[in-house]
């Protein structure tokens, strides 16, 4: 297996664990609201902050893995702007 080939499987498995993550941080947050309602008996205001809570807190980790995994990748349009073969036709004379 090339080196390619490895840095794409484990790209996709990273990829693969941000839903993992976004799903855990909002439905863990919104149990544990709706829990902590059911307790003291205050129904919608828990299970709404911590469900906001929840989805910051699935965005930021989102937002962390990307800068973690993926910090050393160079844009496509850079590298097809950079290469030689590609060069522009002269414009048309009107």
């Amino acid at each position: 297996m090339s080196r390619l080939d490895k840095k794409t499987l484990v790209q996709m498995g990273y990829a693969s664990s941000i839903g993992i993550a976004m799903v855990l941080a909002v439905f863990g947050s919104l149990y544990f609201g709706h829990w902590l309602d059911k307790k003291f008996g205050t129904l919608p205001y828990f299970t709404i902050i911590f469900l906001l809570i929840g989805v910051f807190a699935g965005f930021k980790n989102i937002y962390n893995l990307i800068l973690r995994n993926f910090k050393n990748e160079e844009p496509v349009i850079k590298s097809l702007k950079r290469e030689s073969h590609r060069k522009r036709p002269p414009p048309a004379k009107a």
